[in-house]
């Protein structure tokens, strides 16, 4: 397949970074061992991967925005174009020495993501996608499942993290859900969780607290491989509300009705 100059370069940057992640992971389970454990070191893999990513993509296109999970906000000379990037989503599952993470990068055009990449470097998946030109997984397209009853569909979340809150209306939305579906899951990559979406693997996803660079490649993927992708009220607000749900148009729909009633049964509660 034949990439755009866009896609090659995001696909450039991706993979030299990946090149440095795989080799860190190599030394993760050695420092699960050690006493001062491996989180120092995992957050210094997280920088270095975003400070490649940064350079490869700032040679290629200078003077576009970037926005990455480490180092925030930098406003270039171009402000209709701003990179959003998470060098290492799951970082959680990289500490512990599972290999389900990935690196996912975005481009924003006058406030539109028109392509996306993730990239899972343990089993070299590339999940790609410009917008109006499809979803790709390794060069083969890829469209979301086409089951239309929830007591067929597997369903990936989030969960609260330690100090986050919620807590309480994921009890709820976890009670709607649970009866009504053949499995929920807990990856642990919110990226991977939205590529999986786009190529079939999961029906539905959905997420609170969540931040621009975990979702905005997952959302173009999505929706070019025929799915829909909103807010938890239904909108296009994912970004400014940090929360997020997709799957195909049906499946959506429903369990987007199921999750709006575990919060009206909060708020009620409250």
């Amino acid at each position: 397949m034949v990439h755009s100059a866009l896609l090659n370069v995001m696909i450039k940057a991706a993979r030299k970074a990946a090149r440095g992640l795989v080799r860190d992971f190599g030394e993760v389970e050695k420092l699960q061992v050690s006493l001062k454990g491996p989180a120092n070191f995992v957050s210094l893999a997280d920088k270095r991967a975003e400070q490649i990513i940064r350079e490869e993509l700032a040679n290629a296109r200078p003077g576009y925005s970037f926005l990455g999970e480490e180092g925030g906000k930098t406003e270039g000379p171009d402000k209709t174009h701003t990179w959003i990037v998470d060098p290492l989503d799951g970082t959680t599952n990289f500490l512990h020495g599972i290999p389900h993470f990935s690196i996912s990068i975005a481009l924003e055009r006058e406030g539109t993501i028109v392509a996306g990449l993730i990239y899972k470097p343990i089993g070299d998946e590339l999940f790609l996608a410009e917008r109006g030109k499809g979803a790709f997984l390794n060069d083969q397209r890829i469209r979301v499942a086409a089951r239309k009853t929830m007591t067929e569909a597997v369903v990936a979340c989030g969960l609260p993290h330690h100090g986050r809150g919620g807590l309480e209306l994921f009890r709820q939305e976890f009670a709607q859900v649970q009866d009504r579906v053949a499995g929920l899951r807990r990856f642990g990559s919110a990226a991977l969780d939205l590529a999986y979406v786009a190529a079939g693997r999961l029906d539905i996803y959905w997420e609170r607290n969540i931040s621009p660079w975990d979702i905005a490649a997952g959302a173009i993927l999505v929706r070019e491989a025929g799915g829909y992708v909103s807010d938890l009220d239904g909108n296009d607000a994912m970004f400014a509300k940090g929360h997020v749900i997709a799957g195909n148009e049906t499946l959506h729909r429903e369990l987007l009705q199921a999750l709006k009633q575990a919060a009206k049964g909060e708020a009620l509660k409250g």
